[in-house]
């Protein structure tokens, strides 16, 4: 349930269309449960997610049936201005097109998008860069999910530190950013040198990109935790999304706040 959404439940309640008893209950239930009749439901809607974080709930495509995938849609998209199912290989994304005819595949990212509303621009400045062309899947995961926060995404892919002229001749364009995603796999030694030369906040995503020691990314996430540059944080391998969604969070927050906002009140 998005501002939006609560906004019609009022108007709808204030015009005698929602009994203040059915609003109660959309109110105090903010979950729906999914499943096929008389079986165990397989999944649990947290429809008041936007409302608490800013943003809905997202859709792990991954070790979901193509057919869970679009019930999820389904229901989301009823309550949710975006609609994010990450990590969607080709067919489940098929499905989810034809069951929902304003989906929107996202091939790069592996991601499938629908929109109900367009994302309210926050005004924070997002850099998402990779150091290999492999690394780009997890970079494109990083920088859709950021744009749907409303981050303008500026995006420098294939500037690995094995070239590393080709990172400083973009350095000077890292200033104007207010938090940057660096998405690198093998050693992941772009993320601590972009560290070095940019002031603002580093999201690292270690990649699973590498040869045999690289241990489906684990050399890079050990090394990016080891790092000895300061303002370097660091997600799980792979985690394009949680790297985009971290960024975009914290500067819309301060955003907000800088502008007079306010938090939400422990009363």
């Amino acid at each position: 349930m998005n501002d939006e959404t609560l906004r019609r439940l009022l108007e709808d309640i204030a015009a005698g269309d929602v009994t203040p008893e059915d609003a109660e209950r959309q109110l105090r239930f903010p979950f729906e449960t999914i499943g096929e009749d008389g079986k165990t439901p397989f999944a649990r809607l947290d429809h008041h997610r936007e409302l608490r974080r800013g943003f809905p709930e997202v859709v792990l495509a991954e070790g979901k049936t193509a057919e869970q995938v679009v019930e999820i849609v389904r229901a989301l998209r009823e309550t949710a201005g975006q609609t994010l199912v990450t990590r969607a290989d080709p067919e489940t994304a098929r499905a989810v097109r034809e069951a929902v005819p304003d989906a929107v595949w996202h091939a790069e990212a592996r991601a499938v998008v629908v929109s109900r509303t367009a994302p309210a621009p926050t005004g924070a400045r997002i850099g998402v860069v990779s150091a290999g062309t492999s690394d780009i899947p997890v970079a494109e995961e990083a920088a859709l999910t950021a744009e749907l926060m409303g981050a303008e995404v500026r995006r420098t892919f294939d500037i690995g530190v094995a070239g590393i002229q080709r990172l400083l001749t973009e350095a000077s364009r890292f200033r104007s950013l207010h938090a940057m995603v660096v998405v690198a796999g093998m050693e992941a030694a772009l993320a601590p040198v972009v560290a070095g030369l940019a002031p603002c906040p580093i999201i690292a995503v270690p990649t699973s990109t590498g040869y045999g020691a690289s241990w489906g990314g684990l050399t890079a996430l050990l090394s990016l935790l080891n790092s000895c540059a300061p303002g370097v944080t660091v997600v799980n391998i792979d985690n394009g999304f949680g790297g985009g969604y971290a960024a975009a969070l914290a500067v819309a927050h301060f955003r907000r706040l800088e502008s007079g906002g306010e938090p939400p009140s422990d009363d």
